[in-house]
C-alpha cells in the first residue's frame, strides 16, 4: 500500500467547508476512513476592527482549496473528484501533484511542537525587543501562537504584552 501524501483541491470559491463536509460523509458512507485521512480548510486566526472594536475572526489561508491527506489510487480520486463543489486537483492535466513535506510544515501542519517551559504566575526577564531587561510575572499563556502576556507598568498603570517563547527566559 503506498504512503498518504496530502493534495490541494480546488473548489467554487465559500464552497470549502461544504466540499469538506462532503467528502467526510462519503468517507464514512464508503468505508474510506484508511485512504482518505483528513480533510482541511486551513484557517488563520485574525484582528479586525469593526466599528472602533477589535474582534478576533478565523479567515480561510487560500480561498478556493481545501487540503486532503490521502492516499491516492482510482477510488480516492474519483470520490474527491466528482464531489459537488470540486473543480479538480492541483497539478498538470489530470494528474494531482502531492506537496511535499517541506511545504506543509511552512503551513503549520507536521510542525514539531515546542516544549513549553513557562507556566501562570512564573517571573521571567524580556531578552529581546522594546522590552527588554522587563521583568514581569506571566498572565497568560497562546500555545499556538508561541506567545506569552506580562504585565508591564507603563504611566502609572498595569498594561499587558504580548511576547514571543524567543524573547523571554526565566529569572
Amino acid at each position: 500500500m503506498s504512503e498518504a501524501k496530502w493534495y490541494v483541491v480546488h473548489t467554487y470559491s465559500g464552497y470549502e467547508n461544504k466540499v469538506k463536509v462532503d467528502i467526510e460523509k462519503t468517507i464514512e458512507n464508503r468505508n474510506l476512513q484508511d485512504q482518505i485521512l483528513e480533510v482541511s480548510v486551513p484557517m488563520l486566526e485574525v484582528a479586525e476592527l469593526k466599528n472602533g472594536v477589535e474582534k478576533l475572526a478565523d479567515k480561510k489561508m487560500f480561498p478556493g482549496y481545501v487540503l486532503i491527506h490521502m492516499i491516492m489510487n482510482d477510488d480516492t480520486w474519483y470520490v474527491v473528484r466528482n464531489t459537488r463543489g470540486v473543480t479538480g486537483f492541483v497539478g498538470p492535466g489530470s494528474k494531482p501533484v502531492p506537496l511535499s513535506d517541506e511545504e506543509m510544515e511552512s503551513l503549520g501542519f507536521g510542525k514539531t511542537e515546542v516544549a513549553l517551559d513557562y507556566a501562570v504566575g512564573d517571573t521571567i526577564v524580556v531578552t529581546a525587543g522594546a522590552w527588554k531587561d522587563t521583568i514581569g510575572a506571566v498572565k497568560s499563556i497562546n500555545e499556538s501562537k508561541h506567545t506569552l502576556t506580562i504585565n508591564v507598568e507603563m504611566f502609572g498603570r498595569e498594561t499587558p504584552v504580548e511576547l514571543n517563547f524567543t524573547e523571554v527566559k526565566h529569572m
